[in-house]
């Protein structure tokens, strides 16, 4: 795992009704701060990556639609320094959140779609924090249209 980043799994209250889920809590957001809560939707088959943040913490929530979602830390100073992660977030996965850290370069793909992601930031949009690494980087040599492992 990356350090600092939390991927929390969500207790879900199911009923004939439908469902009650807690996203994020204040306690959670007590050390960065809460900024702004956003709305991304995206259509099956947007890559959107790479973002990083110097300030920004962000909490990812997948409301609807399938995310492939990859973090790859771009902190030297940190012993997970150049590790990247991917897992799937939304409709039939685990219901979980996801913290990521300033210093962390994220991205997602929209495997099935439309997807909703919700996002709460601990500071408010500045453009100078927000930096852009080219989707296809060398050094992070990630492949966005990868698939699965042939097992």
């Amino acid at each position: 795992m990356i350090e600092g980043v939390i991927v929390r799994e969500l207790e879900t209250h199911l009923d004939d009704r439908g469902f009650f889920r807690e996203i994020i809590c204040a306690g959670e957001l007590d050390e960065e701060g809460f900024g702004q809560w956003s709305h991304s939707l995206m259509y099956s088959g947007v890559i959107k990556a790479w973002h990083i943040h110097q300030k920004q913490t962000d909490w990812w929530y997948v409301g609807s639609g399938v995310l492939k979602v990859v973090l790859h830390d771009k902190r030297p100073d940190l012993s997970s320094y150049r590790q990247t992660i991917a897992f799937m977030m939304g409709d039939g996965q685990l219901a979980q959140t996801l913290k990521i850290p300033p210093g962390v370069a994220h991205g997602c793909r929209c495997v099935s779609g439309p997807a909703s992601l919700f996002y709460v930031t601990s500071h408010t949009y500045d453009p100078k924090d927000e930096g852009r690494i080219p989707h296809d980087d060398p050094e992070i040599g990630y492949d966005w249209l990868q698939g699965p492992p042939i097992t």
